[in-house]
């Protein structure tokens, strides 16, 4: 599903490099990123996704170059295939939470939006539990129900690839487990692969693969 190899990238004020000289994620496979803060891990899942280009290597998704890639190209290829929750959320204020949850579907023409993508939406909302809230701005949401917003967009194009930066880091703990078992279970039933990005070592025994990233720092 993934395959990078010799990856290189930094950013133009400070001396930050990521260097990947080679890594591989099966399809189907679950993996987790750890590490201390500012040692790549967001950086990595935003090259990815394609937000970010290396200045070197190469980075492969679903057999697609997506360095390689017109912006366009990329933007069509991201939203048709992989699934993101950011850990800032990236909610448009002004939206209702199910205008935030179709939002894949608003911007691209390979995405045809139907009513069941809108049932699926709304199963998706009640299952992580703001299926009450589907009408209500995004602006009047608390944290997490923000987070649980990102989730149900993330999974509702059913991509083959899931990005999640930090999914359950404003959940209570109840409401973590919940979020945590749709993510699995919807990786299972659709042989989807799923990468986090976390500083909850509590969660890991549920990922066949934890990656650190103190081994991907240039020194």
């Amino acid at each position: 599903m993934i395959a990078i190899s010799q990856l290189e990238f930094g950013y133009r004020e400070g001396t930050f490099r990521l260097c990947i000289a080679d890594l591989h994620v099966e399809r189907g496979a679950t993996v987790a990123m750890v590490g201390p803060s500012g040692t790549g891990k967001t950086t990595l899942l935003d090259l990815i996704a394609g937000y970010r280009i290396p200045s070197a290597g190469r980075v492969t998704v679903k057999g697609a170059e997506i360095s390689h890639l017109e912006d366009k190209e990329r933007r069509n290829f991201r939203i048709r295939n992989i699934g993101l929750v950011f850990q800032t959320f990236e909610l448009i204020e002004h939206l209702s939470v199910l205008d935030n949850i179709l939002l894949p579907y608003r911007l691209t023409p390979s995405l045809q939006l139907d009513q069941g993508v809108r049932e699926r939406a709304a199963r998706l909302a009640r299952e992580v539990g703001i299926g009450d809230k589907l009408r209500r701005n995004a602006q009047r949401l608390s944290q997490g129900e923000r987070q649980r917003v990102a989730v149900c967009r993330a999974l509702l194009p059913e991509p083959a690839l899931l990005l999640c930066d930090e999914p359950t880091g404003n959940l209570d703990p109840d409401n973590k487990q919940q979020v945590l078992d749709i993510l699995f279970d919807y990786v299972t039933g659709n042989g989807t692969t799923l990468v986090v990005v976390t500083h909850d070592r509590d969660l890991l025994p549920r990922f066949g693969r934890v990656i650190d990233f103190k081994a991907f720092v240039a020194p």
